[in-house]
């Protein structure tokens, strides 16, 4: 699903097993599944800020977010075919619970930024900010991540920035 366009990830299964251990190391963490049947049809995921690297906590604690009051949800991934159904909102719903059961006092988490000509953007392609919006989030002026990873097609990895969205009040 990071595939698609606005990510355009070219990841591989060694970097995601790293990657989803920080996860299975955080005791504050949550993974929502969205199933059909047996089928995994869509993820959520979301940890403590404490409990991630470097990359992610830097630009929130420069602009003056104590990192231990803040709940980071990661990925939200859903295949085409089953959204619209309600499903982002309940990974939403339930990744907001997790972080009040816990006693954090917002949450947040990162957008990709893509100009709107690039050349992979698909035709028809909307933006999910009407539904961040809907449910409370605003991205947070100049706060902005850059994290490097391979688009598809390419050969090497190069940065990406990242604009941090935040909901206070979980």
């Amino acid at each position: 699903m990071f595939r698609a366009f606005p990510y355009l990830y070219e990841g591989d299964r060694a970097y995601e097993r790293d990657y989803l251990n920080a996860y299975a190391q955080s005791p504050g963490a949550i993974v929502v599944g969205a199933f059909a049947g047996d089928a995994l049809v869509g993820a959520a995921t979301a940890a403590p800020m404490r409990d991630h690297a470097d990359a992610f906590a830097a630009p929130v604690a420069a602009h003056g977010f104590d990192l231990s009051s803040l709940y980071y949800f990661g990925e939200s991934v859903l295949l085409p075919e089953w959204r619209g159904q309600g499903i982002g909102h309940a990974f939403f719903d339930r990744r907001e619970a997790k972080a009040r059961t816990l006693g954090f006092a917002a949450t947040c988490f990162c957008a990709v930024i893509r100009p709107p000509d690039h050349p992979a953007r698909p035709a028809g392609y909307a933006p999910l900010d009407p539904f961040w919006r809907g449910r409370g989030y605003a991205p947070v002026a100049g706060m902005i991540a850059s994290f490097d990873w391979r688009d598809v097609g390419e050969t090497g990895e190069s940065a990406h920035p990242m604009q941090f969205w935040m909901r206070r009040e979980p």
